[in-house]
């Protein structure tokens, strides 16, 4: 039996007090009837003393003090899921916003979703092949991993998202691949950029979209990330797909929490983002992964673009402490016309070594990568020490080594928005690099894989 209260006290910004409540849950989701009959649906945030704190999806404009009806309704937030959610569109909200049909529920989840046992967890060890050369060679991205881009104001995330969500793909066996996509708080002409592309490659029809738009609630941005995770969820876990979900932006859910945060009066904590921002993130975070038994995996790219381009800014720094790495972007990169700008050097896959090499990749990946990472270093070295002391003062070697970084970023790092790359042809291209640069300095490289690759110059024939 729903309970009805008319003791609406107090309306401020998106929350409203609601008193004389007995046994409120938290999370339990609430609808608001208003005079004119129109209805908005909430969530409590919060009870105490016979009172509960109602936060409201759709803003609180024209609810009235002691007039509107709230009434509790016994249950948290849920999403309606079955395999007909596959190449639908949804609002933050979780409702059809692509002019389709309702969803004919085979069940309906809580979107808070259950923690992954840690016991139960499967090691991630698949590679996931993006097409894009900085993230597939050196950065590798691995089934059941969460790794987040770091991006800045200005800087093309929105297009290398949907490249990876048109291109990525497990290799080897006939895997079933699904991409779950969540924008936050993004402009009108972002979200209709993502799902045109996805329409018109073909990849929506493994997709499943939830738009939150700049101008729609604020408190709806905190929502749909967990709506994105719980159809990742039953993809996986119950339709044994290989999910990739991405997320953008992570900062505006941030600027979400805080404006919340800070409506319900809490201590604010750095930067005035909650304490808990920390334990939040992880939340959404940790629901990536393997499960013991089951074929499904989420495998996670939540992207934030980082304010002022800062790394210690709490939002990168403590999604930098959750997840397994980071994919970095470059202005610099982007101011030479490289796309996409991804600075390999600081970016990293914790989980690189785990999903390369004989049986995986290619038996070379590993010790290509790690040269690739040796020699553009050091041809960024060379590049600093010319600034500074001039190209007099360089030795042949350094100049040979100056040479190889500008070439490793326009013909490595550099590549067409539409341009889905091959691991063969990958690891390809990072040999031909490697071939301007003498035997003697391959150091990080086994005998026997020069032999193979670069004396017989083996890997050119697969190159596409």
């Amino acid at each position: 039996m729903y309970k009805e209260f008319t003791t609406i006290s107090e309306v401020a910004g998106s929350l409203l007090t609601v008193e004389e409540v007995e046994d409120a849950r938290y999370m339990e989701i609430v609808e608001i009837e208003l005079q004119d009959g129109s209805r908005r649906r909430g969530q409590v945030l919060m009870t105490s003393k016979g009172e509960a704190l109602v936060q409201v999806f759709e803003g609180t404009e024209g609810i009235g003090v002691g007039q509107s009806k709230v009434k509790f309704l016994g249950r948290v937030m849920e999403l309606p899921v079955s395999p007909d959610i596959l190449g639908r569109v949804f609002n933050g909200s979780g409702v059809p916003i692509d002019g389709g049909p309702g969803i004919v529920p085979d069940a309906r989840l809580d979107i808070n979703g259950s923690p992954i046992n840690p016991v139960a967890r499967d090691y991630p060890i698949d590679f996931i092949q993006t097409g894009i050369s900085a993230i597939d060679g050196l950065n590798t991205l691995v089934r059941g991993q969460k790794l987040p881009i770091f991006s800045a104001s200005g800087l093309p995330h929105a297009r290398l998202a949907a490249q990876i969500a048109r291109q990525a793909k497990v290799l080897g066996e006939e895997e079933k691949f699904a991409v779950v996509f969540g924008a936050l708080g993004i402009t009108f002409e972002e979200a209709n950029y993502f799902i045109s592309e996805l329409r018109n490659t073909g990849a929506i029809e493994r997709s499943v979209i939830f738009v939150n738009l700049a101008d729609d609630p604020v408190v709806e941005r905190i929502i749909t990330p967990r709506m994105a995770l719980t159809a990742a969820e039953f993809l996986a876990f119950e339709m044994d797909m290989q999910v990739l979900v991405i997320l953008t932006d992570m900062t505006n859910y941030c600027e979400a929490l805080r404006e919340v945060s800070a409506a319900r009066r809490e201590i604010p904590g750095r930067r005035g983002y909650p304490g808990y921002l920390y334990t939040d993130l992880a939340t959404m975070y940790e629901r990536a992964g393997r499960i013991q038994g089951k074929k499904g995996s989420i495998t996670q790219i939540p992207i934030l673009t980082m304010p002022e381009d800062d790394k210690t800014h709490p939002i990168p720094d403590l999604t930098g402490y959750i997840t397994e790495g980071q994919i970095i972007l470059n202005r610099q990169l982007q101011h030479k016309g490289i796309y996409p700008p991804i600075d390999v050097l600081p970016s990293l896959s914790r989980l690189r070594d785990k999903g390369i090499g004989e049986g995986k990749t290619r038996e070379d990946h590993p010790d290509v990568a790690n040269q690739l990472f040796a020699a553009y270093a050091r041809g960024r070295e060379a590049e600093e020490l010319a600034t500074i002391l001039g190209e007099a003062s360089l030795t042949d070697l350094d100049r040979l080594y100056i040479k190889f970084a500008k070439e490793f970023e326009e013909t490595f790092i550099q590549q067409g928005e539409y341009e889905d790359r091959s691991i063969e042809n990958t690891l390809s291209r990072g040999w031909n690099l490697l071939r301007m640069l003498p035997r003697e300095e391959l150091k990080r490289i086994q005998d026997i894989h020069l032999e193979l690759f670069y004396d017989n110059n083996q890997s050119s024939s697969s190159e596409e």
